[in-house]
């Protein structure tokens, strides 16, 4: 935990650093893919990268940890280092990496607060980096560990690739060699590495959208200005090989008997329809509300397979909000008043950020807890609701 010595410190300077925070990351990412540019190649998103939204991603991150350690005394934002640690284990983040980047952190820091920076700030803040790099460390260790096999990286083929609503593509895979098979939970994800026509490969997360287990199947939207969705729609064919990780991300079905609530707008019901899936497959006889928006039914991307597992599950409802609503959906934009939600249910969200804070906000005010409220971030985590 923080340091005696070093909590006034970082309580002094923290409005000062989390004012400049989001000017030094800039800075820190030129000096560091300067001395590294390897690290664009099959780590580092160059779109995240252009949009800013890494940059926010590891700002946010740096003062959400910083702040909950000086307001909450002896304790870890355990929410806010578990995604990011899942996050780090499927792009494959070593310890070493952890010293690369406080070098080149800490020089932007030094450039950027050079007229007010002492000795004592420098040290009180590397000891909030050292705390935040060494719980990430232990966390994705025991992610690692936990998995099936050793590598990284495993080559799967694609044996079915099938169109899913509007603009969306499901793609299913089967091992290609023999590396043992870690079985995923209902709503976790794969990273995926595509080679791009100028040869940098890049990496992107993706959500299985059906049964786990050991099986893959994930669903991709086409983003035309992306890209890896485009490689994906239109270069990847039935036969060829992608290399994917094990599997990853913390917004699964937890157990029990209660109520479960799944929400989500557009392609963020890849996660929700895995657990729905699962549900469904499992018999459960558990309370389920199935929520979910999107601009139109030819757009919902996983419509067939949500709606059959709806029917088969006794204790199971379904909403839908469309902008141009039809015979038994709702109008515009999802709304958690419009819902008799069910008491102590759990709710699983997935959606755009606006969407998401909407729909959390809305949830708490209806009784249910933060601590029963799980959410997945496509991308950069620059929401960081603990």
């Amino acid at each position: 935990m923080l340091s005696d010595k070093a909590r006034p410190v970082i309580e002094a300077t923290l409005p000062l650093v989390g004012s400049r925070i989001g000017e030094i990351t800039p800075k820190f990412y030129d000096r560091l893919f300067a001395a590294h540019p390897e690290l664009l190649d099959g780590l580092f998103s160059r779109s995240n990268q252009r949009s800013g939204n890494q940059q926010q991603a590891l700002a946010g991150s740096i003062a959400a940890f910083a702040s909950h350690l000086v307001n909450n005394p002896g304790t870890l934002p355990e929410a806010v280092l578990s995604r990011i640690a899942h996050k780090h284990a499927s792009l494959g983040i070593t310890e070493p990496q952890y010293q690369v980047v406080y070098e080149h952190l800490f020089a932007a820091i030094a450039d950027d607060l050079a007229e007010v920076i002492t000795p004592e700030i420098a040290e009180a803040w590397t000891e909030v980096y050292w705390l935040m790099a060494d719980a990430l460390i232990k966390l994705e260790k025991d992610l690692y560990a936990a998995q099936s096999n050793t590598r990284m990286w495993m080559p799967w083929t694609v044996v079915e690739k099938t169109p899913a609503g509007t603009g969306a593509m499901t793609f299913t895979l089967a091992p290609a060699d023999d590396t043992p098979v870690t079985p995923a939970l209902p709503g976790q994800y794969i990273s995926v590495k595509v080679q791009l026509p100028d040869g940098i490969r890049q990496v992107r997360q993706y959500s299985l959208s059906d049964e786990a287990g050991t099986s893959r199947t994930f669903t991709a939207k086409l983003d035309d200005g992306g890209e890896v969705s485009p490689v994906l729609h239109r270069s990847v064919a039935v036969g060829d090989t992608l290399e994917i990780s094990n599997p990853y991300g913390e917004i699964t079905l937890k157990g029990g008997n209660g109520p479960v609530v799944l929400a989500s707008a557009g392609i963020g019901c890849t996660p929700t329809a895995s657990i729905l899936r699962s549900l469904a497959e499992a018999g459960s006889e558990r309370q389920v509300l199935v929520l979910h928006a999107e601009s139109s039914m030819e757009s919902w991307a996983l419509r067939g397979q949500m709606t059959a597992d709806v029917a088969r599950l006794d204790g199971a409802d379904l909403e839908v909000w469309l902008e141009e609503p039809q015979a038994g959906t709702k109008a515009g934009f999802m709304s958690l008043r419009e819902v008799d939600l069910p008491a102590d249910a759990s709710l699983y969200l997935c959606g755009p950020l606006p969407f998401m804070k909407k729909i959390r906000n809305e949830a708490i005010e209806a009784g249910i807890p933060a601590t029963r409220i799980h959410y997945e971030v496509f991308g950069p985590d620059i929401w960081l609701a603990a």
